[in-house]
C-alpha cells in the first residue's frame, strides 16, 4: 500500500508572506528568489528590497520554479523563461476559454 501525503496551502489575494517565509515555504534559495525577482517573475507586493512582501499566491509560482530548477536542472535564466512562457500559455487558455464561453461553444463540441 502506498501512502501519499498532500500539503495545502491556503492562498487569496489579500494575505502576503515575508521573503524569508518565501525562501522557506518553495526549497529556493535566497539567490534563485532574487534572480525571479530582478527578472519580474514574481512582483513583490512592496518597494523595500530590504524587507520584500509578497501576495501568497507567490508561494505557487516559486514552489514551480523550484520544481522546474530541480527537475530540468535549469538556470536562472532557463527558469525565468520557462516561467514566461508557462504564464503566457496559462493567460492564452483563459482567453481562448472566454472567448468560447461567449460563443456558446464549448472544448469538446468540435469533436
Amino acid at each position: 500500500m502506498t501512502t501519499h501525503i498532500a500539503e495545502g496551502v491556503w492562498l487569496n489575494t489579500s494575505d502576503i508572506c515575508s521573503f524569508d517565509h518565501l525562501v522557506e515555504v518553495s526549497g529556493l534559495t535566497r539567490d534563485d528568489l532574487s534572480d525571479l525577482i530582478e527578472a519580474g517573475i514574481i512582483e513583490p507586493s512592496n518597494q523595500d528590497p530590504g524587507n520584500y512582501f509578497f501576495y501568497t499566491h507567490c508561494i505557487v509560482i516559486a514552489r514551480t520554479a523550484r520544481r522546474l530548477r530541480d527537475d530540468f536542472e535549469l538556470d536562472s535564466h532557463g527558469l525565468a523563461l520557462t516561467l514566461k512562457l508557462l504564464d503566457r500559455i496559462d493567460r492564452l487558455e483563459t482567453e481562448l476559454a472566454d472567448a468560447q464561453a461567449r460563443l456558446g461553444m464549448s472544448r469538446h463540441a468540435g469533436r
